[in-house]
């Protein structure tokens, strides 16, 4: 029996220290599988994107094991040219694709295309028609962004006077989003400020929208008190617009999204106010719902990131200038 406890003592050491399984030493040594995410924004060109690819690398350097590979198209009316970079993509076998669709109904197949082939959608910054087959929708609050700038327009008029709305591309969910909850909020909360125009669409950059605000600025010079443009290039347009008019101590500017010039003009105040998003938080939270849902997690279905109000009151405040001036991917 004295003979068999060494022997027993010899099996128990062994069967205790055998090599560990291939999943043990790849938990052990800390590695995981490395993720390709295909990011692609609406433009190429905005200020808003740069932010929201700085919030995307910030994820995916946390994490450690995501690379992060950011293609759009370089106009935002490009649906084409969007569908062509998803379908890139597919071909290439990414382990998760992050969109923000630059039409709600013109990415759905592409989106439907993806799934079937087994690559997981995250959709962030606008809505898609399609939604039971996503993972997550990132975004701002985007009627309430409207209900914002409503608000932040009659306190400037003082809950009185003639306003434009200018209204972006037709397709873009986020910004009809923000139109309707602009022109809702007049309707419900401030009779007496009367919309002069609001069915003239701007376009997607800079210069259409300066030659859009000159136009209709024109057209109801000396009766307009205050104008409202739905997001970046058509704000910058529009201040642009304001300024060749001589316009910008006459009519009080509700802007959406910042740039340089914007904030330059809000410190002149020749822009009243900016409603902000918080582009580095939505490029993070949409690339940590994809890998939080291949590492098998749940995942909210809606996951919003915010809205705010910069006015030339307010806009030195800490929060407002992190808003205002985001980190940024050149």
């Amino acid at each position: 029996m004295l003979r068999l406890i060494p022997l027993f003592c010899l099996v128990f050491i062994i069967s205790c220290s055998k090599a560990p399984s291939d999943s043990e030493q790849s938990n052990n040594s800390g590695s995981e599988k490395a993720y390709r995410f295909a990011v692609i924004p609406k433009g190429t060109t905005h200020e808003f994107w740069k932010s929201v690819h700085a919030g995307a690398e910030k994820a995916a350097q946390e994490a450690g094991n995501v690379t992060i590979l950011w293609k759009g198209p370089l106009l935002e009316n490009d649906r084409v040219g969007q569908i062509s970079v998803v379908e890139d993509f597919i071909v290439n076998q990414v382990d998760g694709i992050i969109l923000a669709p630059l039409d709600s109904q013109a990415l759905i197949d592409s989106v439907l295309h993806a799934v079937e082939e087994d690559i997981p959608v995250v959709i962030f910054d606008s809505g898609l028609g399609e939604t039971d087959a996503l993972v997550s929708y990132v975004a701002t609050d985007n009627t309430h962004g409207g209900e914002l700038a409503a608000r932040a327009m009659a306190n400037v008029l003082g809950g009185k006077g003639n306003v434009i709305m200018l209204r972006y591309n037709s397709g873009s969910e986020s910004t009809e989003q923000r139109e309707e909850g602009f022109l809702a909020t007049l309707k419900a909360e401030f009779p007496q400020i009367k919309v002069l125009s609001s069915d003239e669409y701007a376009g997607t950059t800079p210069e259409s929208s300066l030659e859009k605000a000159i136009e209709v600025l024109s057209k109801y010079e000396g009766q307009v008190n205050g104008i409202f443009a739905v997001c970046e290039p058509n704000a910058t347009g529009t201040l642009g617009a304001l300024r060749e008019l001589n316009l910008t101590e006459k009519v009080k500017f509700i802007a959406f999204d910042p740039n340089a010039d914007l904030i330059d003009g809000m410190k002149k105040n020749h822009v009243q106010g900016i409603v902000l998003q918080d582009p580095v938080t939505m490029g993070y939270e949409a690339v940590k719902a994809m890998l939080a849902h291949l590492n098998g997690e749940e995942v909210e279905k809606r996951l919003k990131t915010g809205e705010y109000v910069a006015t030339p009151e307010n806009m030195d405040e800490e929060r407002m200038q992190e808003l205002l001036e985001p980190i940024q991917v050149d």
